[in-house]
C-alpha cells in the first residue's frame, strides 16, 4: 500500500554525538517492494501474458485504458501480495509498485490512475463464455486449464522419467452468505472445498467445489484431462497419482488400472484393517515408547497408517496390494 507522507521531522536521542531523526519526505514509496521479484518472475516464464491470452476483449480499442494484461497482472501480483479483497484494488492503483509491475506508471487519461480499481477488476472476474452487453471481455476455461500444465511441462528442459500427481481437497472458509457454502462437519465451519492437483510444487489444477460433495468428486475427470496432457508431450513418463483415504474411491482407481497409471492411496481406519496390521501397529507403538520425545512424529508413528497401491502387471489387474506403514 502507499504511505502518505508529512515534511515534519521527529528528533531523538543523539548516539555517540550523531543526530538521529524521523523523516517523512520520502514522497511516493511502497511497502511491497518485494514485489520486484515477482515482477522478474513472471517476465521470465510470461505467466501473465500467457494467462492473458485465455481472455477475449471486445472493447473498442481507442477507449481502452487498462488491457486485458495489465489488469490479469494486476489480480493475480495483488492476490500474491495479500490482498486478496478487490476492495483493496481501490488504493492500489495509486500504489507505485503496482504501476511498475504494470509497465504503465501513468495513466492515459487525466481523470484515471495507473492500473484499475476494484470495479474495472470486478467486470474481468465476472466474465462470461461469451462476450455481453455488460461484460465485454470473455475467456476460454478450457485454454485456462491448459495453461497450467504447460507451465509445468515447460519448467523442465527435457521429458522427467516419472512423475507423482498428488490429489487433495481443503477447506476454504467463507465468512458470509456466499452463493454454494455449506457446513463442513470434518472442517466445522461454512467453506467451499476446492480440489487442487500437484506435481512437487506445480499446482496442476484448483477447481472450486461446493463443500457439499465428496472430497473425490471430478476427481477422475481432472485426473484424466491432466494425465492426457502430460502424455502428449512426455509419452514414456511414468505416473504415480497419490493421495489420502478421502479419494480412495473405486471409480478412481478403476480408471487409474484402465490407463497404466501407478497409484498410491491412503486407507481410512476400520476394525478389519486394524486385525490385519496388528503387529505392525504394535511395533509402532512400542517404537513410540521407547522414544524420548513425544513430537508429532511420534503420535503419527503411534497411530499408524495404511494405505492401498497399484501398479500395472500383467497379473491380477483388480488386486490391490494394502501397504501398512509406521
Amino acid at each position: 500500500m502507499p504511505t502518505e507522507c508529512s515534511a515534519d521531522l521527529l528528533g531523538f536521542a543523539q548516539v555517540e554525538g550523531r543526530a538521529v531523526v524521523a523523516a517523512f519526505d520520502g514522497g511516493a514509496i511502497t511497502s511491497d517492494a518485494g514485489a520486484l521479484l515477482l515482477g522478474a518472475a513472471d517476465h521470465a516464464i510470461r505467466l501473465t501474458k500467457r494467462f492473458a491470452a485465455c481472455f477475449h476483449d471486445t472493447r473498442r480499442r481507442h477507449l481502452i485504458e487498462h488491457e486485458v494484461a495489465t489488469l490479469v497482472g494486476q489480480r493475480v501480483f495483488g492476490i500474491a501480495l495479500g490482498y486478496e479483497d478487490l476492495n483493496d484494488h481501490d488504493e492500489l492503483r495509486h500504489d507505485p509498485m503496482m504501476a511498475v509491475l504494470a509497465g504503465k506508471l501513468e495513466a492515459r487519461r487525466e481523470e484515471c490512475a495507473p492500473v484499475a480499481g476494484k470495479s474495472t477488476l470486478n467486470r474481468l472476474e465476472l466474465s462470461r463464455l461469451e462476450p455481453t452487453r455488460y461484460h465485454k471481455i470473455s475467456h476460454n476455461p478450457i485454454a485456462i486449464k491448459r495453461l497450467m500444465v504447460d507451465l509445468f511441462l515447460d519448467a523442465h528442459e527435457r521429458p522427467a522419467n516419472e512423475i507423482i500427481l498428488d490429489l487433495d481437497a481443503t477447506d476454504d472458509p467463507v465468512h458470509g452468505e456466499q452463493e454454494g457454502r455449506f457446513f463442513h462437519g470434518y472442517y466445522d465451519c461454512y467453506c467451499y472445498l476446492p480440489l487442487y492437483v500437484f506435481c512437487g510444487r506445480h499446482l496442476l489444477a484448483a477447481k472450486l467445489r461446493p463443500a457439499s460433495m465428496d472430497a473425490a468428486a471430478g476427481a477422475v475427470e481432472e485426473v484424466a484431462r491432466i494425465v492426457a496432457q502430460i502424455r502428449a508431450r512426455w509419452p514414456h513418463v511414468r505416473i504415480l497419482l497419490r493421495a489420502d483415504s478421502g479419494f480412495a474411491r473405486e471409480e478412481l482407481m478403476a480408471w487409474c488400472e484402465a490407463n497404466g497409471v501407478h497409484f498410491l492411496f491412503g486407507l481410512q481406519k476400520n476394525d478389519r484393517l486394524i486385525a490385519e496390521i496388528a503387529s505392525e501397529l504394535a511395533r509402532a507403538a512400542a517404537k513410540s515408547r521407547r522414544a524420548t520425545s513425544r513430537s508429532s512424529a511420534g503420535r503419527r508413528a503411534a497411530a499408524g497408517a495404511a494405505s492401498v497401491g497399484w501398479s500395472p502387471r500383467p497379473s491380477s489387474p483388480r488386486t490391490k496390494p494394502i501397504r501398512a506403514s509406521s
